[in-house]
């Protein structure tokens, strides 16, 4: 069989081994499944650390820009913050200059978190067992993806 005629009776199976999405699926389940212990250490599901990722990298931003970083709606993302500022990881406040707007900010609880959770990155990198370069590639492939899922 010619490569392209290969090509497109693969990607029209429905064999499940031949679907990336199901790939996708496996991979995401496994890793969420892996962060689990690391992150009931630190009290956080992995939504949450998800949020206090784009916290501790930029401690005051909108529940809008973070929605837009996180590529959550304001109707899931709202619960986590609230759970966050029940825990008094962050807080929420109106912003001076939009009375509109809530910005949410760490506390100094939520920023001495972070020192404990250093070692989530390493110990899921070990975990992944990826070199550097195949990481770097497989954000790169992913990110792709996603833009040009996104797009269509």
């Amino acid at each position: 069989m010619p490569a392209a005629a290969h090509d497109n009776a693969a990607r029209g199976s429905q064999l499940l081994d031949d679907q990336l999405c199901f790939a996708l699926y496996a991979a995401s389940r496994s890793v969420t499944q892996r962060y689990r212990p690391l992150l009931d250490e630190l009290g956080l599901t992995y939504p949450q650390y998800l949020v206090m990722l784009v916290l501790w990298q930029q401690d005051s931003i909108s529940v809008r820009d973070l929605g837009t970083a996180l590529q959550l709606e304001s109707s899931t993302l709202s619960p986590l913050v609230k759970r966050l500022e029940a825990n008094g990881l962050v807080r929420r406040e109106r912003r001076t200059d939009d009375e509109r707007s809530v910005a949410v900010r760490l506390t100094a609880a939520g920023a001495l978190l972070r020192e404990r959770a250093r070692t989530v990155p390493l110990a899921i990198g070990d975990a992944m067992g990826l070199t550097p370069e195949q990481d770097a590639t497989a954000k790169q492939l992913l990110r792709l993806l996603t833009a040009n899922v996104s797009r269509g």
